[in-house]
């Protein structure tokens, strides 16, 4: 099934190799402005308030916050698009197709959560950033795939494809379920209106794409007034949208996907890297390192992914649950596995909620990510160079 890849997918590959380079790029522009002469102006323009609505309705958020909470419900909701779409008549649409990476995705965020754990059982403070190893950077870790061209067969991308938006789901229930705070049943209850609002919009086979964005801006408003992470409004909003597979390419989740899908890679993404890859690394020693934090996380990402994602798939073909992808070889399916390490950006955004309370461990996060993002590219990608697929 995977040799009948279509057209769409392979611009979805081409989009996401160059939307990972310029995520790369915004990174290393965050680092080199904040450990510069220039890193009051950075710190402090993200810190700047800006206010946004009419007249008293509205909401006065940091620059950094308006990033993080609104830009980023409209990554979620493009993900949860993506998810959707998948479920209904893509690579994931049958447990036969699914069973590999969901099985893989599972390992991939168990394992690095249990080394980070591990590692932090003894300061009960860091222990809510479990979950922080646990993210795969979907257009990172593709952009990486990309680069190798036909070394890597076509199955192995939609397989890491498949995984990291598995991990994506993941990640948007573990925001839900373990990273919400006190909760305000007023605007609970004016979320499950609105979004009631949206399925009716869904039932009556409304088709234009403004009517759910109307509601969806009101909901997104009541999500952070209740005390939910608001990126999970953009979650609600997109299971809103109606798709059939009788639609095919022609429905309004596909529409939309297509439409924002530029905006979201080169535009939301770069700018949240830009936002939050910034740390100062002055006084920063080998020791910095082995603090439980970025140690966790570096370990969590580099070791905890691969070796998470490649013995839960290897079990689960061997024992007949699964089918390795067509054309591959172990070398390069652990090589994949590798690259699932990439956590990046999702990392970043599960440790800045980790640590919204305990904010002096954030440069931590930083390091932590940034590093184990590092090595896993570097190995990954060398290592699939190295020993490409020899049935290309």
């Amino acid at each position: 099934m995977l040799r009948y890849l279509s057209s769409p997918f392979k611009w979805f590959f081409k989009l996401e190799a160059a939307s990972g380079l310029i995520l790369l790029i915004s990174a290393i522009i965050a680092l080199i402005i904040s450990n510069s002469t220039y890193s009051n102006i950075y710190f402090d323009s993200l810190n700047e308030y800006l206010f946004i609505g009419i007249n008293n309705f509205g909401l006065k958020l940091s620059v950094l916050h308006w990033i993080n909470d609104a830009l980023m419900a409209i990554f979620f909701f493009f993900v949860t698009l993506e998810i959707k779409r998948e479920f209904i008549q893509g690579e994931l649409s049958t447990i036969k197709q699914a069973i590999l990476p969901i099985v893989g995705a599972v390992g991939g965020m168990l394992v690095p959560a249990l080394i980070y754990i591990y590692i932090n059982y003894e300061t009960p403070e860091t222990l809510n950033g479990w979950a922080i190893p646990s993210a795969t950077d979907i257009a990172f870790s593709i952009g990486i795939l990309s680069l190798l061209g036909s070394r890597v067969p076509i199955s192995l991308k939609v397989f890491l494809t498949a995984l990291a938006i598995i991990d994506d789901l993941g990640a948007i229930i573990i925001i839900a379920f373990f990273y919400t705070g006190d909760l305000n049943i007023y605007y609970l209850a004016l979320i499950i209106g609105t979004f009631l609002v949206l399925v009716i919009l869904n039932k009556f086979g409304v088709k234009k794409f403004l009517p759910y964005l109307i509601v969806g801006i009101f909901l997104w408003f009541f999500t952070y007034e209740s005390g939910i992470h608001a990126t999970i409004a953009g979650v609600l909003l997109a299971c809103s949208i109606p798709h059939r597979k009788k639609d095919h390419d022609f429905s309004l989740l596909t529409k939309i996907e297509h439409s924002i899908s530029p905006y979201v890679a080169f535009g939301i993404m770069p700018l949240f890297a830009f936002a939050n890859a910034g740390v100062s690394l002055n006084g920063l020693t080998f020791a910095s390192l082995l603090a439980p934090v970025p140690l966790g996380i570096l370990l969590g990402l580099f070791i905890g992914k691969q070796f998470g994602v490649f013995i839960f798939s290897y079990v689960s073909i061997k024992a007949g649950f699964a089918q390795m992808p067509n054309n591959a070889n172990w070398v390069n399916f652990y090589g994949v596995g590798v690259l699932t390490g990439i956590g990046f950006t999702m990392s970043l955004f599960v440790g800045n909620l980790a640590f919204v309370e305990n904010t002096q461990y954030v440069d931590g996060v930083k390091i932590g990510v940034l590093s184990g993002s590092l090595l896993s590219t570097i190995f990954g990608y060398f290592l699939l160079l190295l020993y490409p697929n020899k049935s290309k």
